[in-house]
């Protein structure tokens, strides 16, 4: 059985990942999990235990990418990037710094997938508009994905990761936001400063800022434009009083998404049948098959080393179970994908016998492996694949090796600094509480 369950991940890792024919994630992991309940691996009540886990976490994520993509159809976007180019007065480099700032909040509101594959064109279509050569635009497609990622572990909103982890500890949103905001805080800090060092020689000076079309020029309709600052407004608050009212995090964002939806058809500023049609349903098939087959493992019994390995370093002392849990949920992202590594790292910590405090913390550390380490590998995140395509489609190649060299000199000092930041302050919030 142990071998079999083995079998069906690896299998299903490898559709998902490589794709072949075109096959959709959807897809891969939905055969898997056929080929898993088929074989034994898992039964049918197992699937009405995962999704009792997963369907809040899918459904908030794709109700996110429909509002980001009203949003993005409607120009806010795109007037936020022109916005920050006219900003920095045709200064690269504050241009730089001020694009990573713009992608670290739009990475905290609408997901790492929304600042990643939203603004990687707008930022794109604006280089080639000021004649930027390739070596030019590298520096700011490069740090943009990494930042994306990074930066996306300060609310349950900001990453499907953090949705899963935050379900699965039973933690609302002010309590999971208490607990990442300064993290989050120190991993802008930490990226923007490796970035910055990495590619301060590539990064244009100056620019011709004329050359630019003015803000306002993106907004396609002024009322949609002050309804969506409202809508923002209105969100941030209906997440907080999740928490209060114990209402699902998943009921609000899709209270929004169709006040979004509705917004758009009637200012005609989006399709709401194009905008349901290109949703990633899929994720929902993807997250209940791909846990499913991860379950399989934890029921074959292979996670137990992992297990023991949290318990060994975590017994003695929790910044080294933090430390650990982290860098090893960051390894396990990069070359089997965020997803699994993060069900894989919580079904291992649930099984430690630790208090339930400690369990708290080394979740939130496999939460900052699994949003940090898939950076280091083209594989590691499907947002990471997505972005690539997106890039490639548009004329821009960035090669296995180039994002290899750069993923692994931004990940591992952004890594480390954050986690030992984190501990700090999980110390310091359970001491003053």
């Amino acid at each position: 059985m142990a071998l079999m369950a083995l079998a069906i991940f690896l299998a299903t890792l490898v559709l998902v990942v490589w794709r072949p024919w075109g096959l959709p994630v959807g897809w891969s992991a939905l055969l898997g999990a056929l080929l898993a309940l088929a074989a034994g691996v898992v039964r049918l009540h197992d699937v009405w235990t995962v999704w009792n886990i997963v369907w809040d976490a899918t459904l908030t994520f794709v109700g996110i990418l429909v509002v980001s993509s009203v949003l993005d159809a409607s120009g806010f976007f795109e007037w936020a990037a022109l916005t920050i180019a006219h900003r920095a007065r045709g200064r690269g480099r504050l241009a730089f710094v001020l694009i990573l700032a713009l992608g670290f909040m739009v990475s905290a509101f609408f997901s790492n997938d929304g600042a990643a594959l939203i603004l990687t064109p707008i930022v794109l279509e604006k280089m080639k508009r000021l004649q930027f050569s390739a070596r030019q635009m590298i520096p700011f497609l490069l740090a943009g994905g990494f930042i994306a990622d990074s930066t996306s572990i300060p609310l349950i909103i900001s990453n499907l990761v953090n949705i899963i982890s935050a379900d699965y500890y039973h933690l609302g949103f002010l309590r999971y936001a208490l607990r990442m905001l300064v993290p989050d805080l120190v991993s802008f800090g930490a990226s923007l400063g490796v970035t910055y060092l990495y590619f301060r020689r590539e990064i244009p000076a100056s620019y011709d800022v004329g050359a630019l079309p003015a803000p306002a020029s993106a907004i396609r309709d002024r009322s949609m434009f002050k309804f969506s600052w409202w809508m923002l407004g209105v969100m941030t608050l209906g997440y907080v009083a999740s928490e209060i009212a114990h209402v699902p995090v998943s009921a609000v964002e899709g209270a929004i998404a169709i006040a979004f939806l509705i917004a758009g058809w009637r200012t005609r500023t989006a399709d709401p049948r194009r905008v349901l049609r290109e949703a990633p349903w899929s994720i929902v098939v993807f997250s209940v098959g791909m846990y499913l087959v991860v379950y399989g493992l934890e029921r074959a019994h292979l996670t137990d080393w992992l297990t023991r390995l949290v318990q060994m370093t975590s017994h003695a002392n929790l910044f080294w179970g933090v430390m650990a849990m982290g860098v090893l949920s960051a390894c396990l992202s990069c070359v089997m994908n965020n997803l699994p590594s993060v069900m894989l790292g919580l079904l291992a910590i649930q099984h430690t016998g630790l208090p339930v405090s400690d369990q708290v913390a080394l979740a939130l550390a496999n939460v900052v492996g699994c949003d940090l380490g898939p950076k280091m590998t083209p594989i590691g995140s499907l947002a990471t694949l997505l972005w690539l395509h997106v890039l490639e489609s548009r004329g821009v190649r960035i090669t296995v090796s180039a994002f290899m060299r750069a993923g692994l000199a931004f990940t591992w000092p952004t890594l480390l600094t954050v986690l030992a930041s984190m501990y700090g302050w999980l110390w310091l919030v359970r001491h003053l509480s």
